[in-house]
């Protein structure tokens, strides 16, 4: 009966969230609940909870989760300063020439729009609500129009800042040294959320170009499905359309360097660049004339409200960490991945092949929260690089929230899309930038220095 207690946990977690109780306490809930069966069967010493108060108050005081609320607020900033509408109006006036330059455009915006908010929901709606019209105005094929969108929307899971690279650089960092405190050695290496930012940069820049080069392919192929803006409905071009480019780029392109130049210039810790991002979204809201005491009101209440939702999800997951590890749930999953043939291989692949079904049912950040830190600690201790470790769970949920028929990304769209763009048409257009994340997977699978080559360089 003990070994099966883990299990038992975890189903009976995964059983209350998929009937629709919160996550922070279905968490918390569910293992508070099975903690007090096993201590009555005998299965569980209840002083594992007495850990529970230093747990949170390390939560409380750990300095790099400061950066969530201050990503989080400059993403909604941006939003509401409708930085989006003018990039994608600039963008298609600057490729409309090109057959395909509207789905370039969205992609380039997407990219942006990732680096400068790294909320993956808004910029998909966002991005469905200003393109998926004009690009269906524009006679592009409805599948290919809602893939590029759903696509290039999820990129903030991978390009930072982003809001997934930020929690699970924490949860990595605390997985890590618990790897090499299991090892024996008592002076641990850490892992920062700075090391994941650099990471992550030539894989996302890598999905970037796929997209793109994607997309110019269809464009030669089927250039029914891609037509060109005529150009007498692109009424700048010359010095004009020049002018209007640098308006629309400078403003994202100062911040996106503010805050990463400013972490891979060694200058700021993540934490630091997430407020001079904070205070760059507000100076830019100010100068085009969105930052008023009304839209200052909205910003600060959805900031409270995401930060909030995370907060509570750590300490849920906390408890649920604590009671799995007194039901000796670690040592179970340690048996399991040793016992595997292929060894780390056969562990790591079957771990990204359950992070990728569980990410059509559970958002990353429970996924973050609930089983990286129980396969974190395992998978580390057999050598692998943390930093490339996290890099590809990104990717990996990155690419199930594209996969039919649950993926996340899919219904923001189907929220926000016309009702002559079917479902059927949504699934249909993600699937060649499903194949395309797939191969990148594989790619840094076999060269994992495409993850590890920039930190070392940056950081030594």
């Amino acid at each position: 009966m003990a070994e099966w207690m883990p299990l038992l946990l975890f189903a009976g977690v995964v059983l209350v969230l998929l009937l629709g109780y919160p996550v922070a306490l279905s968490l918390g809930g569910t293992a508070i609940a099975f903690a007090f069966l096993g201590e009555a069967l005998g299965l569980f010493d209840a002083a594992f909870l007495e850990a529970l108060p230093n747990r949170l108050y390390g939560v409380i005081t750990n300095e790099t989760l400061i950066a969530v609320p201050l990503f989080v607020f400059m993403g909604v900033m941006l939003e509401r300063s409708r930085l989006a509408e003018h990039l994608l109006d600039t963008m298609a006036m600057l490729f409309g020439p090109l057959r395909g330059g509207l789905g370039l455009s969205v992609t380039l915006v997407g990219m942006l729009l990732a680096a400068s908010t790294g909320i993956v929901g808004a910029t998909v709606v966002t991005m469905g609500l200003l393109s998926l019209p004009v690009m269906l105005r524009r006679h592009y094929d409805p599948s290919l129009a809602a893939g590029t969108i759903c696509a290039s929307g999820t990129l903030g899971q991978i390009i930072p800042p982003s809001i997934v690279l930020v929690l699970l650089g924490d949860v990595l960092s605390s997985a890590y040294q618990q790897a090499q405190l299991d090892m024996g050695i008592w002076s641990p290496e850490t892992v920062s959320v700075g090391d994941l930012f650099v990471g992550a940069l030539i894989p996302g820049l890598l999905l970037v170009a796929l997209y793109m080069l994607y997309l110019i392919g269809v464009a030669m192929l089927r250039p029914a499905a891609m037509p060109a803006i005529p150009a007498s409905e692109r009424p700048l071009g010359g010095a004009a359309l020049a002018q209007r480019v640098l308006t629309a780029l400078i403003p994202p392109l100062l911040l996106v360097v503010a805050v990463l130049g400013s972490i891979l210039g060694g200058l700021a810790t993540p934490t630091e660049a997430a407020s001079v991002g904070a205070v760059g979204a507000l100076a830019l809201a100010a100068v085009r004339g969105r930052l008023t005491l009304g839209v200052l009101r909205e910003v600060m209440r959805e900031t409270t409200r995401v930060t909030s939702m995370v907060f509570l999800i750590f300490i849920g997951a906390a408890i649920f960490s604590l009671v799995f590890r007194g039901f000796h749930g670690n040592e179970l999953v340690t048996e399991w991945f040793t016992g595997l043939p292929g060894g780390v291989v056969g562990a790591v692949a079957l771990v990204m092949l359950v992070i990728f079904l569980l990410g059509f049912i559970l958002d990353f950040i429970e996924i973050t929260f609930v089983v990286v830190p129980i396969v974190g600690p395992v998978l580390l201790a057999m050598g692998l690089d943390p930093v490339w470790l996290g890099v590809m769970i990104a990717i990996n949920l990155q690419t199930s929230f594209l996969t039919p028929p649950f993926g996340f990304a899919l219904f923001y769209l189907r929220g926000v899309a016309p009702p002559e763009v079917s479902t059927v048409q949504i699934y249909r257009g993600v699937l060649p930038f499903i194949l395309i994340q797939l191969a990148v997977l594989g790619l840094l699978a076999l060269w994992p220095t495409l993850v590890t080559w920039l930190p070392g360089l940056v950081y030594g």
